[in-house]
């Protein structure tokens, strides 16, 4: 097996698989790339057993066909530091592989090829094309709600759902909940909600670019696959029930305060400097004319902002965590937010002033 291709070649599609290698593996193979070599293309693979990237680019092919698999951190790191304008050349025989460009000699030791994991083939029952920003936008939007090792497994990924011309997500960790919809009015699917783990969703924001280009978009009853021009990303699925969103979204909201985002989000990220390092709690007090938020701490210390609003309503308080309530406003692209309160002991829904593009429920803390 004998080829040659130039750096920046090879480092495209190095640095797009690279996110599936596995790091703190205990089989050894899953910390390799799988270079297979077909004609004059090179296809890279690699995987964790739970995420698939496979990339491919073009080669000067001089030898028969073949497949090996390299280490991928240390091949990276080599084409990283390698001058841009380098040429190549890959040799392998029986337990290593040699890279030569200029004056430069590399000899990394290879494992064999037959090894290499490979994702089942399967057919997507749903399958559609989505440009890659609105893609982008339903996975941002709702992907920081997400749980994070929660023992509850199906928390710790985001629900996908299709049905009729829309996609859904839906993110929650049991204290908050994040939905953002996206309508597409060419679209006919069917209903169909799968959940992706949060290793895949994370890896999905890496690859994509907000940019008007479609990509493929494949579900089955055990993966999701992405495919782009240049590269294919499959995700294996988290088997399990997603809980009912819908019966949490709370209805009995009276109270609606519209006010300016960015104002808001200041004040709460100075106030939330002296509140409570382990729980984040923060006190809003809604009058008829001022906001009154209020953090303080175990060292006695406090915080006290007031924001001017308009707010026709009964005198309300109640408490948050306010780094929930700061990723939402991170997440609403407008100016303007809007917040439906009911009393102090329900959840609050949060969402831009314009669009109900996305929704989120904040629970309350009591303080």
């Amino acid at each position: 097996m004998k080829f040659s291709l130039s750096r920046e070649s090879l480092l495209k599609p190095l640095l797009l698989v690279s996110g599936a290698v596995e790091r703190k593996s205990t089989l050894p193979i899953l910390s390799n790339i799988l270079f297979d070599v077909v004609d004059q293309t090179l296809t890279l693979t690699a995987t964790d057993l739970e995420l698939e990237m496979v990339a491919s680019t073009p080669v000067n092919n001089q030898g028969e066909n073949g497949k090996v698999t390299i280490p991928a951190k240390k091949l990276l790191d080599i084409c990283k530091s390698l001058p841009e304008d380098s040429l190549l050349s890959f040799e392998s025989n029986a337990e290593a592989i040699t890279i030569s460009t200029g004056r430069s000699k590399y000899s990394l030791s290879t494992l064999a090829a037959t090894d290499f994991p490979n994702i089942e083939e399967w057919k997507g029952d749903v399958e559609f094309k989505i440009q890659k920003s609105d893609l982008l936008r339903l996975i941002e939007s709702t992907h920081f709600s997400m749980a994070n090792q929660d023992v509850r497994y199906y928390l710790n990924g985001m629900s996908i759902e299709t049905e009729g011309n829309e996609i859904r997500s839906v993110a929650t960790d049991g204290h908050r909940l994040a939905i953002c919809k996206i309508s597409n009015p060419e679209l006919a699917l069917p209903a169909r909600q799968v959940i992706v783990p949060r290793k895949g969703i994370l890896e999905i924001i890496r690859l994509l670019d907000p940019v008007e280009e479609e990509v493929q978009l494949f579900m089955g009853s055990n993966h999701i696959r992405i495919i782009d021009s240049e590269y294919s990303f499959t995700s294996k699925l988290v088997d399990g029930r997603f809980p009912d969103y819908r019966r949490v979204l709370p209805r009995n909201g009276d109270k609606v305060l519209e006010t300016d985002k960015d104002q808001l989000r200041q004040v709460l990220s100075r106030a939330s400097i002296l509140s409570n390092e382990k729980f984040k709690g923060v006190r809003l007090n809604f009058a008829s004319s001022e906001l009154k938020i209020t953090a303080n701490n175990p060292e006695q210390e406090q915080a006290e902002e007031v924001l001017e609003i308009s707010y026709p309503y009964e005198d309300l308080e109640i408490g948050f965590n306010v780094s929930y309530v700061l990723d939402v406003l991170n997440a609403i692209k407008e100016s303007a937010v809007k917040f439906t309160l009911a009393d102090a002991n329900s959840s609050v829904v949060i969402e831009g002033s314009e669009t109900s593009e996305a929704i989120y429920v904040v629970m309350p803390m009591r303080l």
